[in-house]
């Protein structure tokens, strides 16, 4: 069977992605990861950022002795593929992404980051800082948020990938957008899709940006659907 790794958004966990994998897991070697200072993760005194990311991700591949792999990538685990695909593609069989916002500038970082203080998380949503702070319990929360942040503004000042940094990967992608999505437009989505020279483009219905709000059986389906098919 061919493998399959699944990534997640930034300030997630693998944990996360366990319903998808259980799905998944009689079709493909499935695997799950999550990144540096991420989910008890130790915390790098490095930046996060997603060359960081993609290294994690190098390095289990390796540990695991794993020579190609397919990605499923949420969000910024997404991004993470991207990258993958135009710097390691001897590594990647396929990509299937959901979620995954690309068009960052200095506004659009701004924006982002008022959404993750984590002083008005804890008065706001306080379900969710608690959650959070149960994902990262062997790290301090608060601080993979505020690298987390950081990440994001420095996406925002030089965005590590281009428009036209993707006309240069030739993996066969899938990109998948929840019409519901107000975090990740249809417009910068389909402006990748454009640019990749092996890309299919699909809609999820009634799916807003969280994945706990994602359908998994039908997330499971395409997923197979794609993966399996002959290009």
């Amino acid at each position: 069977m061919q493998h399959l790794l699944l990534l997640h958004g930034a300030i997630g966990g693998k944990d996360q992605l366990q319903p998808l994998a259980e799905l998944l897991n009689s079709n493909f070697i499935v695997h799950t990861l999550s990144f540096s200072g991420h989910a008890g993760n130790n915390i790098p005194d490095e930046p996060f950022s997603i060359e960081l990311f993609a290294n994690d991700v190098i390095q289990y591949l390796d540990q695991q002795k794993i020579e190609q792999v397919n990605i499923f990538g949420y969000s910024m685990g997404g991004y993470v593929a991207f990258y993958l695909a135009k710097h390691k593609p001897e590594k990647i069989l396929k990509i299937v992404t959901l979620a995954t916002k690309v068009n960052w500038d200095e506004a659009i970082a701004a924006k982002e980051i008022k959404m993750m203080d984590a002083n008005i998380l804890e008065q706001k949503v306080p379900a969710f800082a608690a959650q959070l702070a149960h994902r990262h319990a062997l790290n301090n929360w608060k601080i993979v948020l505020q690298k987390a942040a950081e990440m994001i503004e420095n996406l925002g000042r030089n965005n590590t990938l281009k428009t036209e940094d993707y006309t240069s990967v030739t993996t066969h992608c899938l990109l998948l957008l929840g019409d519901r999505d107000k975090m990740v437009t249809l417009n910068e989505t389909v402006s990748v899709y454009k640019q990749l020279p092996n890309a299919q483009l699909g809609i999820l219905p009634n799916t807003p940006h969280p994945l706990e709000q994602v359908d998994n059986t039908l997330l499971s389906f395409i997923l197979h659907r794609f993966l399996k098919q002959q290009q």
